[in-house]
């Protein structure tokens, strides 16, 4: 038996049996088998049987002919579905199986679903060598003997009704059943954050203002209003519609819009008072929608403000709470994270409200797909702790379709765990590695294992929205970078002259390689920066984008953040960066002090940030000084008197992140530090509703005064603005670089 081949732990039905006996499937490339179906064979049991059919004859060159059960003339046989020859369990659990087999015969049963189709594809590669790792072609060996185990009773029952693993692999429809994964796309018909899909406020804002949320005594088209009578009617009468031109879709979500903007009418606020918040007029509102349906099944989120279980109304019984994992950190398991301590008590008010949980987590950097983002080890923990809590389906939300860190490895791990939490994870660790990497798998191995050691050792912090210049000081500093990189060469070493291992191995190392591009931004002129000490784009740094950039695209890398830059993007910021004139600003590298703190999080190099000779980009992450809530009141020390003709400074503008311009920009300057003179003042315009982000610069032109310090005030706005509020918030200011000419 292939040495490759997938470790599950198997459940057998009928016990342990010691299989010293082989069934001769097919002996020197003839066979005398037949396969056979139920003479009403499903379509599953149907596609089953055709694709065992064409495996075997693919491995050995035999062509088994496909009979149903009515012409069976009791030769030796494999009997695929629910025929009246099958053995093995009377009942199989939802979309499971039971392999079977005896001196003569062989059975593969299904439950529901694709249940016989997901049987054949676990007993090729289980028991005949087969094996798919990723979107890529099936690794099929050539014999021409193939024999089985007689006496084999495999039962395999899937702990998770819903399973969704979403990388790019789950693109491959053969991959996708090979393991047996779902698709949303597949499964709902509306899917997701959904009230303006079913509503849209292009089509009804204008002309009924009152179907959407009042906010601050405003009606906005941030949410619906769902106490709205002529709301529910248009729901249903949309649900009919769509229902009608889907007939086989498995659920439909009513969900909120993803962000803030509950409705505080009086009769929404009156629901809400009494279920504990605005989960309360969500659930009501789609328990009256699911009435209208009752053979149909409803999703909705408890994401953001619906996240707690309502006091008094628990979800129909046909309708599903899909609850968020959102607002924990991933270094720890959500177990006893402390981060998670919201999460737990949530799930536990919903695991006691509904008997219908989904959990929506999360497994990638969503700010930046390409950073190692160690939480692999996690993965196992966080499905038994959702299996222990009774949760049926989960959404394993990675990077989608685009290709991310250890995109591979992350789909082929959760799709094993999200059938069976309580495998054996180091023989599914070790499966992955040698069937994907060949000789390179202990390197990649150590690799994974030393990120997870550099997180433990360094009390790093993995955020879904963090980004790689904030872990530099820890476990992505460029020492522990350096020896995941000696790994990794290693990994080189052992792929040899294997083109195809070579591959993945190199888009392996891509990740570390946006490490150290992104944090190269970050030290500029200093040590593991891109520019010379005088400025000047160091000679090999143009041509290092560039291969990334081409291996990016050779990999599958679509985006390199949730709706983020695409490759080609990136190097044309990166052009912008290597093109830019750099000025010799007097105060460059002068001390700075503030009046009002920075947000450390986001300002890893403090008030130096506002001197360091480099400009802020659209990234809010990167060499911005962060400022929540207060003015941004900076003093820079240029260490003597200089005769000063031009100050400038940036400033950006991001609704998104709720980052927003400041209301007044004042510039000051002084010889001693204690007396300023004003030297400009600019009243800025408060922008109205934008989600694109900009980055404004204000110039001040002085008559050639001599000064030492300067001192630069930006008023930030009081409150957010009305279309961006959200309760007990404030904007930020993000300013950088302070230029004195």
């Amino acid at each position: 038996m292939n040495s490759f081949l997938l470790m599950l732990t198997t459940w057998l039905y009928a016990g342990c049996h010691t299989q010293t006996e082989e069934l001769p499937l097919v002996q020197q490339g003839r066979s005398a088998y037949v396969i056979v179906v139920p003479t009403n064979a499903t379509k599953a049991e149907t596609k089953a049987a055709t694709l065992f059919q064409d495996y075997v004859q693919r491995i050995s060159g035999a062509k088994l002919s496909v009979l149903p059960e009515n012409q069976y003339k009791e030769q030796p046989a494999v009997f695929i579905g629910n025929t009246a020859h099958s053995t093995g369990p009377e009942k199989i659990k939802d979309e499971g199986f039971f392999i079977g087999s005896n001196s003569k015969q062989l059975f593969v049963r299904g439950g529901s679903g694709q249940g016989p189709v997901y049987g054949v594809y676990y007993l090729l590669q289980t028991y005949m060598g087969c094996r798919k790792d990723a979107d890529v072609p099936a690794v099929v060996p050539t014999t021409r003997d193939i024999r089985i185990p007689e006496n084999i009773a495999d039962l395999q029952e899937p702990t998770f009704l819903y399973r969704e693993s979403y990388y790019p692999a789950s693109a491959d429809a053969e991959y996708l059943t090979w393991h047996g994964l779902h698709r949303f796309e597949d499964l709902w018909g509306l899917w997701g954050h959904s009230f303006f899909k079913i509503l849209p406020p292009t089509t009804w804002f204008n002309t009924h203002p009152e179907y959407y949320s009042l906010v601050n005594g405003k009606r906005q088209p941030l949410q619906l209003c769902l106490s709205n009578e002529n709301v529910y009617t248009l729901t249903v009468a949309w649900l009919k519609k769509a229902i009608a031109a889907n007939p086989d879709a498995m659920y439909w979500s009513i969900s909120q819009e993803d962000g803030p903007g509950a409705c505080t009418c009086e009769l929404c606020s009156k629901a809400d008072a009494e279920e504990g918040g605005p989960q309360g007029s969500l659930i009501r509102f789609v328990n009256q929608v699911a009435s209208q349906f009752p053979d149909q099944r409803f999703t909705t989120l408890a994401y953001g403000y619906t996240a707690k279980a309502p006091l008094k109304t628990k979800p129909a019984p046909n309708v599903y709470v899909m609850l968020s994992t959102i607002d924990a950190f991933r270094q720890a398991p959500l177990a006893n994270a402390p981060s998670a301590a919201s999460f737990r008590k949530n799930l536990a008010g919903w695991e006691a409200t509904t008997g219908n949980l989904f959990i929506w987590d999360y497994t990638t950097q969503f700010t930046n797909y390409l950073t190692p983002f160690p939480d692999y080890n996690n993965l196992q923990p966080n499905l038994q702790y959702f299996a222990a809590h009774h949760v049926k389906g989960v959404f394993s939300q990675g990077s989608g379709s685009t290709y991310s860190d250890m995109a591979a490895y992350n789909s082929y791990v959760q799709a094993a765990l999200l059938w069976h939490p309580d495998a054996d994870l180091k023989k599914i660790n070790n499966d992955f590695l040698n069937g994907y990497y060949g000789p390179a798998a202990p390197y990649i191995a150590q690799y994974l294992e030393a990120l997870h050691q550099g997180v433990n050792s360094t009390h790093a912090t993995l955020d879904i929205y963090g980004n790689p210049v904030y872990s530099a000081r820890d476990y992505l500093s460029p020492s522990l970078i350096d020896q995941y990189s000696t790994l990794l060469d290693k990994a080189v070493s052992a792929a040899g002259n294997n083109n195809i291992l070579l591959q993945r191995v190199y888009h392996t190392r891509l990740f570390l390689e946006y490490v150290v591009l992104q944090q190269s931004r970050f030290y500029g002129t200093d040590k593991y920066g891109y520019l010379e000490a005088d400025g000047s784009v160091k000679t090999q740094w143009p041509q290092r984008v560039s291969r990334f950039v081409q291996q990016c695209k050779d990999a599958g890398v679509q985006e390199l953040s949730e709706g983020g830059l695409s490759p080609n993007a990136y190097a044309q910021e990166w052009q912008t960066l290597f093109a830019r004139k750099w000025i010799n600003s007097l105060a460059l590298h002068a001390p700075v002090t503030l009046v009002n703190p920075y947000t450390p999080e986001y300002t890893p190099k403090q008030a130096a940030t506002l001197t360091d000779g480099l400009s802020g980009s659209k990234d809010f992450s990167y060499n911005w000084l962060f400022t929540y809530g207060k003015d941004m009141i900076a003093t820079i020390d240029m260490g003597s008197g200089k005769t000063v003709h031009h100050i400038s400074m940036n400033f950006l503008q991001d609704a998104r992140h709720y980052i927003f311009t400041p209301i007044q920009v004042s510039v000051a300057t002084s010889e001693d530090g204690k007396t300023f003179t004003p030297a400009g003042i600019k009243d800025i315009p408060v922008a109205g509703e934008d989600y694109q982000v900009q980055i404004q610069q204000e110039v001040f032109t002085l008559p050639g005064t001599t000064a030492r310090y300067v001192r630069v005030i930006a008023k930030c706005p009081a409150t957010l603005p009305a279309w961006r509020q959200v309760a007990g918030k404030l904007p930020a200011l993000c300013c950088d670089e302070v230029m004195v000419e």
